[in-house]
């Protein structure tokens, strides 16, 4: 590739021996926008996660399970695809002499402290970004502007969030705290933006002290006077201003967000201050969706569930006399989403996939992969909404009319999974890591298993993932009333045939008891369950979880709807 070799002469040019290219861009976000994909730019690949190395004769593209199908296909040609932590950039790269150069703006201390503080090679900031020499953007880049939730969709006022912050700063003996996470500084002030395709992010970092002075800097041509209005006593400052007023702040105590507080950043603190080894607590402040919160919630997953349910309803209906392909599907499911007034936009690209596509666990669907929805296949659905008060994500898996015997076999098991992580008791010390395993000891009794974590957290009316809570084999938080997670066991077989299915729940807390609690409404397809495998306990988990569904979608359905959700949520 012709852009490839441009950058080895600017590697060259820059001596040294390799260049670092993460996925993200300066804010850290899960879904950056195009004109900033610099990973996709050099490698083809469109996942939302991984990073390259591209040395003077070799290049590596290092992914996480769920991209490892996917980066084949679309890097393969190019690119050494490695899967990490299976193998770690350490490993892959032995020779002890190597420069790799990276652009400081793009990279945390965390990341290059996670992958590469093994290493024998060494790492060289540079200050311009070499993807940017060789990539001229020839387009115009529309400015959203910031703007304040409405009461509404308001569970606590900015001020109530910045006391808690601003508590934690004299409590941990801190003199300021930098935040660098687009969505925590979101929370923290009730905005939103249009900075991220997928989420409302607006785009910005602010600094704050124990003495409540704040400081927010973004792109001021995002910003209205009658928004500024509504923030009295915060001061609002173009980015480029952030090293001078740095600049004037020494012998002081920092915290910062290791998660997206870039070495560029850190290095400028660090000149003359010190940072104190404490995570921003704005993660778990925002992880515990208040009351007022968890009831729009509900109602975003009512409207989100309706639409979704009438969907699969036209699929099963439409699939062969309509000629559906996963692209067109996908379309349709938008436009019954779309019907709802609420509804924003998606909050993560829809993964419509059937038969080996389902495979690829973020399988996106393009004109060359694009497949028809063909009898006898299963078709795998992961999608979701943003709605002004809630953020939805949902997997079914749905039968074309499939009957081999071992898919429903499978697809029963991640069922198990899927209700054993929903049934699961909660205890004052429960995490993630705790619950996982229960959740694919079904698979396992006939030697399968899945290469993603059970389960994420989801923002309110933000991100679709979103910490720190994971249903993960690693994660040690522990659930607290109002956090909200994802439920997915799923299985894949290359090249056949995916499974997946997805629930969010809440933990909700009655009397001394913490549980979890479906938020998600939409019938499980019977058509792929073998009833001989479910068992007494989980038999009525799912007949309850039916029954929940069909009481709170009937009054969102036309008659011919109604029937067939009576069909859906029959007993087994």
């Amino acid at each position: 590739m012709e852009k490839i070799k441009k950058l080895k002469q600017k590697i060259k040019k820059a001596k040294i021996d390799g260049y670092l290219i993460p996925k993200n861009d300066e804010f850290f976000n899960e879904y950056l926008p195009f004109y900033n994909d610099r990973l996709n730019f050099i490698s083809n690949f469109t996942g939302s996660y991984g990073f390259s190395i591209i040395l003077k004769n070799k290049n590596f593209l290092f992914v996480d399970g769920r991209y490892t199908l996917q980066a084949t296909k679309q890097s393969g040609s190019f690119f050494k695809i490695v899967t990490i932590p299976n193998l770690m950039p350490s490993e892959v790269l032995k020779r002890k002499k190597y420069l790799i150069g990276y652009d400081p703006k793009l990279i945390t201390s965390k990341t290059l402290n996670n992958f590469f503080n093994k290493s024998k090679f060494d790492l060289k900031p540079i200050r311009y970004n070499l993807i940017d020499e060789i990539w001229k953007r020839k387009f115009k880049i529309k400015t959203n502007k910031f703007y304040t939730l409405p009461n509404n969709s308001i569970g606590e006022g900015y001020k109530s969030k910045i006391n808690k912050v601003v508590a934690f700063l004299k409590k941990k003996k801190a003199d300021f705290q930098f935040i660098s996470s687009s969505e925590n500084n979101a929370w923290l002030f009730n905005i939103r933006g249009g900075d991220s395709r997928y989420s409302p992010i607006p785009n910005c970092f602010t600094l704050i002290d124990k003495d409540k002075n704040i400081k927010i800097f973004c792109e001021l041509k995002k910003i209205s006077h009658q928004f500024k209005r509504k923030f009295k006593k915060v001061e609002f400052f173009e980015i480029e201003f952030i090293e001078k007023i740095f600049s004037d702040i020494y012998k002081k105590k920092f915290i910062i967000d290791r998660n997206t507080c870039s070495v560029y950043f850190e290095d400028i603190i660090l000149k003359k201050n010190k940072i104190l080894n404490l995570d921003d607590p704005i993660y778990n402040f925002k992880s515990i969706k208040n009351k007022k919160e968890i009831k729009n919630i509900k109602l975003a997953h009512l409207y989100d569930g309706s639409a979704l349910t009438k969907y699969l309803f036209w699929l099963k209906k439409n699939f062969i006399s309509k000629k559906l392909t996963e692209i067109s599907a996908s379309k349709k499911l938008f436009e019954f989403r779309k019907k709802n007034k609420s509804f924003k936009f998606s909050s993560f690209p829809t993964i419509s996939g059937t038969g080996p596509n389902g495979a690829i666990i973020h399988y996106k669907a393009t004109k060359k992969s694009n497949r028809l929805l063909k009898k006898g296949d299963i078709y795998l659905v992961d999608s979701g909404g943003q709605y002004e008060f809630g953020t939805t994500d949902v997997t079914r898996t749905i039968s074309l009319n499939n009957n081999d015997r071992r898919v429903k076999n499978i697809f029963t098991r991640v069922l198990k999974g899927h209700i054993a992580v929903a049934n699961y008791k909660l205890k004052e010390k429960s995490s993630g890591s705790k619950i996982d395993p229960e959740a694919r000891k079904y698979l396992k009794e006939i030697g399968l298993n899945y290469s993603h974590g059970t389960g994420h957290g989801v923002g309110y009316f933000l991100n679709v993932h979103e910490g720190p809570q994971a249903i993960s084999k690693n994660n040690k938080i522990l659930f607290q009333e109002g956090m909200v997670v994802s439920n997915e066991p799923g299985y894949y077989e290359k090249n056949r045939f995916g499974i997946r299915i997805e629930n969010l729940l809440y933990v909700k807390k009655w009397k001394r008891n913490k549980f979890f609690e479906n938020l998600t409404m939409a019938p499980i397809d019977k058509d792929l369950i073998d009833g001989s495998i479910l068992n007494k306990e989980e038999k009525s988990w799912l007949n309850s979880y039916h029954k929940m569904v069909f009481k709170n979608l009937k009054g969102t359905m036309n008659k011919n709807e109604i029937v067939e959700l009576k069909k859906a949520c029959s007993a087994v």
